[in-house]
C-alpha cells in the first residue's frame, strides 16, 4: 500500500534530516516506526501525509508510492483525498469545539452522510468515553480522552492509511493500555494499515505486524514485530533490559550504545 523508496528530506534548503530512508506498510498491517527523540520519526510521517512544505520541507531525493502512485510531490489536501490520515503528535485537539463538532470537522470532504453518521456511530463504538463527551467542550477532556478523540477524529475521515505519531506520550500506562487495544481492534475489524511512530517500543511492538529503528535520520534496523522484541541491542536501547533482564535506566543505556554503533 505505502512504499518509501530512499527519500531524503531537507528543511530550508540547508538542514538535511532524513538521509537515504526506505519503509514498506503492506495492506491492513501495523508498521512500527521505532527511534529516539529526534530521529526523524515525525518528519518521515509528515514526508508521506505531505505536511513538510508547512515548515519549509520537502523530499529533496528518493519517492513515495501509495496505492501505486507517486505522492511525494502532491499537496497534503491531495494525499489526505487519497486515504492518508495523520493523528499529531501532540494531540491538538480544537479546544473551543465540542467533541463531536471535532469529530465531523474530519468528515466534512465526504458526501456520503449515512456512511457517515454509521461511522460516527462505529467511532463511539470504539471510543465510548468519547460518546460519554459528545457535548462537552474538547479543552476540558483529560490528555487520554484528548488522545482517544483525535484518533476517533481521524477515522472519520475514513482513510487507508492511518498515521499515528506518539499515541502514548504523556499517558499514564493504564491508559497506554487502553489506547492500544482500541489500535489493534481498528485494525483487525477494518482491516485498516497503520504506521505508527513511538519511542515507547514495549506498546509498538505489542500490536505492530513489523518494525523499523530509526537513528539520525536512517534506518537502521527492521524486521518482524517478535525478531525486533527479542533483538538483544533493541532490548538494551529501547526496552531498557540487560542480556541478564534486569532493568536499565535509559541514560546508562543510551550512553552505551553511543559507545557501540547498531552498525559495524
Amino acid at each position: 500500500m505505502l512504499k518509501v523508496n530512499n527519500i531524503e528530506v531537507t528543511y530550508m534548503n540547508i538542514i538535511q534530516v532524513l538521509r537515504g530512508v526506505s519503509l514498506d506498510v503492506d495492506d491492513g498491517k501495523i508498521v512500527a516506526l521505532l527511534g529516539a527523540n529526534g530521529a526523524g520519526k515525525t518528519t518521515t510521517l509528515k514526508a508521506i501525509s505531505g505536511m513538510l512544505k508547512i515548515e519549509e520541507g520537502e523530499v529533496t531525493d528518493g519517492s513515495i508510492h501509495f496505492d501505486g502512485k507517486r505522492i511525494d510531490r502532491l499537496d497534503a489536501g491531495d494525499i489526505a483525498a487519497m486515504g492518508i490520515t495523520q493523528v499529531m503528535e501532540g494531540r491538538r485537539v480544537l479546544e473551543h469545539r465540542t467533541v463531536e463538532e471535532n469529530l465531523m470537522i474530519f468528515a466534512h470532504h465526504r458526501k456520503d452522510r449515512g456512511e457517515v453518521k454509521r461511522d460516527l456511530e462505529k467511532v463511539f463504538g470504539y471510543f465510548p468515553k468519547v460518546k460519554g463527551f459528545r457535548n462537552q467542550t474538547s479543552g476540558y477532556l483529560s490528555g487520554g480522552e484528548q488522545q482517544m478523540l483525535v484518533i476517533a477524529r481521524a477515522l472519520m475521515a475514513a482513510p487507508k492509511l492511518m498515521l499515528l505519531d506518539e499515541p502514548s506520550l504523556g499517558l499514564a500506562p493504564l491508559m497506554v493500555q487502553e489506547i492500544y487495544e482500541i489500535i489493534r481492534k481498528i485494525n483487525t475489524e477494518q482491516k485498516m494499515s497503520i504506521l505508527l511512530v513511538e519511542q515507547n517500543a514495549v506498546a509498538a511492538l505489542g500490536v505492530a505486524d513489523y518494525g523499523y529503528v530509526m537513528e539520525n535520520g536512517r534506518i537502521v534496523l527492521s524486521g518482524s514485530a517478535e525478531m525486533l522484541r527479542d533483538n538483544e541491542e533493541v532490548q538494551e536501547f529501547y526496552l531498557g533490559l540487560s542480556a541478564m533482564g534486569s532493568k536499565k535506566s535509559y541514560r546508562e543505556v543510551k550512553h552505551y550504545r553511543r559507545k557501540k554503533r547498531w552498525l559495524a
